[in-house]
């Protein structure tokens, strides 16, 4: 059994009264990590709301209804919460009664659920993020050594629990999740009216890997309106798919300051977007591939290790760049990624003429470690 990160957290802020929400898409393991939660001789109530019995036994109850249902238990398991109607206030209720139970909710998508829950349960929620395997987790099961050996496996197949435990069968593995799974949640949401449009534009994106993504192109390509391209790419970011980059500018002047990039939480997803499992030798994507899978991992370990650190890339419009800057405790990191161990890439002149006290790294497949552990 990998453990998970946030699973020592979790049990650390047990104690503060408050109920665990963990967020994350589907397949990445939060049912798994409610069962690790679990200790022997508790009294346990699991709810799964994706059948409706279960949902239905939170929707409209009353606070002395869900006293009732909930104050037998040492834990409340409440998994795929979006599925419950006003899960928020339900939420609040549970808060509000300052139960001795401990309840626990997932979520596989921030749509309804999160928003549901900032409007009506704030301050009675500590939130976390589960996302598809760290290499961290990964390195502490076996070994940085082992995992370096598996490199070429997770750029091209991802990280999703599935995948990594079942290597064999990991083409076929990544096609189901991208197909049966990664949609699921935001087809079901009101606001999408044109379900083809989402893998258009995922496809679109996929193959813009590591570029700067302009939505008007994207637009015209699928023949819709920025906007609507917009509020697409801000709902594949809620359900967990993607995540954007903003350009970091301090003098619009030069610098681009309206720009973003688009990455993937996992190289497996992208790569079935467009069914591109060729091996990394045979690949003209090998340089978009790693810098997807080490930013990802700084994402994954910035969330697990509660470093409060914005992150942006970097151009000019005489086109400088720099693919990933840091800004963490007033202090800014420059990286660049560069699947070529022996890439001798340097600090753009204008980036560190403009931000000299910005220290800069060259991260590659020999130094990476250090980059994405906490």
């Amino acid at each position: 059994m990998i453990k998970r990160l946030i699973e020592e957290k979790i049990r650390e802020d047990a104690g503060r009264g408050k109920v665990a929400l963990i967020l994350g898409p589907r397949q990445v393991g939060k049912t798994t990590l409610l069962e690790q939660l679990t200790e022997a001789g508790m009294r346990v109530l699991r709810l799964n709301c994706d059948y409706v019995t279960d949902a239905q036994r939170l929707i409209d109850r009353s606070a002395d209804e869900l006293a009732s249902l909930l104050g037998g238990f040492d834990m409340v398991q409440i998994d795929e919460a979006q599925r419950v109607r006003d899960i928020g206030l339900t939420l609040k209720k549970i808060g509000d009664l300052h139960l001795s139970t401990r309840v626990v909710v997932t979520g596989s998508s921030s749509l309804e659920l999160a928003n549901g829950i900032y409007d009506s349960a704030v301050g009675r929620v500590l939130e976390y993020r589960l996302f598809p395997f760290a290499m961290e987790e990964l390195a502490a099961t076996s070994s940085t050594i082992e995992q370096d050996r598996m490199l070429p496996q997770r750029l091209i197949y991802g990280l999703y629990p599935e995948v990594v435990n079942d290597p064999a069968h990991a083409e076929e593995t990544v096609m189901m999740l991208a197909n049966n799974y990664l949609y699921r949640d935001m087809l079901a949401y009101q606001g999408i009216k044109k379900p083809d449009l989402v893998v258009q534009l995922l496809q679109a994106l996929a193959l813009q890997l590591g570029s700067e993504v302009s939505y008007n192109e994207i637009g015209n390509m699928l023949h819709v309106t920025s906007a609507t391209v917009e509020s697409y790419v801000d709902l594949l970011e809620k359900c967990f798919i993607i995540f954007r980059l903003p350009a970091f500018s301090r003098n619009p002047r030069k610098e681009i300051s309206k720009g973003r990039k688009v990455y993937f939480y996992d190289n497996g997803i992208r790569n079935a977007l467009i069914d591109a499992f060729k091996p990394l030798e045979m690949r003209q994507d090998v340089g978009a591939l790693w810098e997807n899978f080490v930013i990802a991992e700084r994402v994954k370990r910035n969330a697990y290790h509660g470093h409060r650190a914005k992150l942006y890339f970097w151009r000019t419009y005489g086109q400088s760049e720099v693919d990933l800057v840091e800004e963490s405790g007033g202090e800014l990191h420059a990286y660049e990624m560069k699947w070529n161990r022996a890439s001798r890439a340097r600090l753009p002149r204008a980036f560190a003429a403009s931000y000299p006290e910005a220290s800069f790294d060259v991260i590659t497949p020999d130094s990476y470690w250090a980059f994405v552990m906490g």
